[in-house]
């Protein structure tokens, strides 16, 4: 079983190698109840969108995590997926920027994935 940070990473790898774009991994645990981390990203079309989405959750199941929840997926601006200590975002650019999760949970340490 992986810790939430291992589950982090993973993801964020995954968003990586899959082309997302402005990959952010936001420790939230001390914020709220609903995750340990955001991890948030931004995809060019719908279809990268389904792609990555995809990939994150056939890399984590084989790494023994399931999704507990996803939404978002047949609409195309921004799916959610949710592993319990981890959710991620993946949006589209003026989806992300409407809803500005960034700013909303501002007060969230942004983990360095550089490190990752």
């Amino acid at each position: 079983m992986l810790t939430p940070l291992e589950v982090a990473k993973l993801i964020s790898r995954t968003l990586d190698s899959k082309k997302a774009k402005d990959i952010k991994v936001m420790k939230t645990e001390n914020l709220t109840v609903l995750a340990n981390y955001f991890v948030i990203c931004t995809a060019t079309s719908s279809t990268q969108i389904k792609t990555i989405s995809d990939e994150v959750e056939k890399i984590l199941e084989e790494n023994g995590e399931k999704a507990l929840h996803k939404e978002g997926y047949r609409f195309g601006g921004w799916v959610l997926i949710d592993y319990g200590c981890v959710v991620v975002h993946i949006f589209m650019p003026e989806t992300r920027e409407f809803y500005g999760l960034e700013r909303l949970w501002a007060d969230a340490e942004e983990i360095d994935i550089d490190e990752v």
